[in-house]
């Protein structure tokens, strides 16, 4: 590619891409929307991440374009964070207070939570707390988005798509770097044939968390969206 894509530009490019992720102005997200969301009231599970207020701000924001057209996000469960992970108590009363400002009704339950919304996004940072938060939603019909981590454990992630399975229900999870703009390219055979790739990206390890649970998707999200599906090994 004549401007090569550095180390320093492409975690720049990961930072803003994971800010707005799947539902920002990239490409992918009118796709996202006519094939996932079918719903207009889109409520949150989870406030004690940056994306939570993100995805507000880009859903409820009047001037959005056509791909946000009729969504918003009404209703928010902050949930009780999890006290052995700092990132994740010491930030989840500023942002449930940002999100509600914003318009947002925080609610004290998924079950209260279920009954305003049509979508929901689960974006609780403790991956080991999404099964139990999302067999709910999924029992209720409800489409889902699952942050990252999708979960703690292998299990978990099995018994979370089993269950979406059984009853019919979308759920989607995904790193923004999917959809970075140069794996995109190569992806699209712009660079000629690819034979193998080498990726990197944030990496950051949590103790709650096994192996690259935590951030690891980021590096393997874009290793995966230039060479396919089928790993043999890792």
């Amino acid at each position: 590619m004549k401007n090569k894509f550095t180390r320093r530009k492409f975690i720049q490019s990961s930072t803003i891409a994971g800010l707005g992720l799947a539902f920002t102005g990239i490409p992918v997200s009118a796709r996202i929307r006519n094939s996932f969301l079918k719903g207009n009231r889109v409520g949150i599970i989870g406030l004690d991440t940056s994306h939570c207020i993100a995805f507000t701000k880009a859903l409820n924001d009047p001037n959005a374009g056509p791909e946000f057209s009729g969504y918003k996000v009404v209703a928010a469960y902050p949930t009780k964070g999890s006290i052995d992970i700092p990132s994740s108590i010491n930030r989840l009363e500023t942002f449930t207070e940002q999100v509600n400002k914003q318009g947002v009704e925080i609610v004290g339950s998924i079950d209260e939570l279920l009954e305003k919304v049509d979508v929901v996004l689960l974006e609780t940072v403790d991956g080991r707390k999404h099964l139990e938060q999302a067999l709910p939603v999924i029992k209720a019909g409800k489409q889902l988005f699952i942050d990252k981590p999708i979960a703690a454990s292998l299990a978990d992630t099995l018994t979370i798509f089993n269950a979406a399975q059984k009853y019919k229900v979308p759920v989607f999870s995904s790193s923004s770097l999917r959809y970075i703009t140069g794996a995109k390219e190569i992806k699209e055979g712009k660079v000629g044939k690819v034979l193998g790739a080498d990726t990197y990206g944030p990496a950051s390890i949590e103790k709650t968390h096994p192996d690259m649970f935590w951030y690891g998707i980021h590096g393997i999200e874009a290793l995966f969206a230039v060479m396919g599906s089928g790993c043999k090994s890792m």
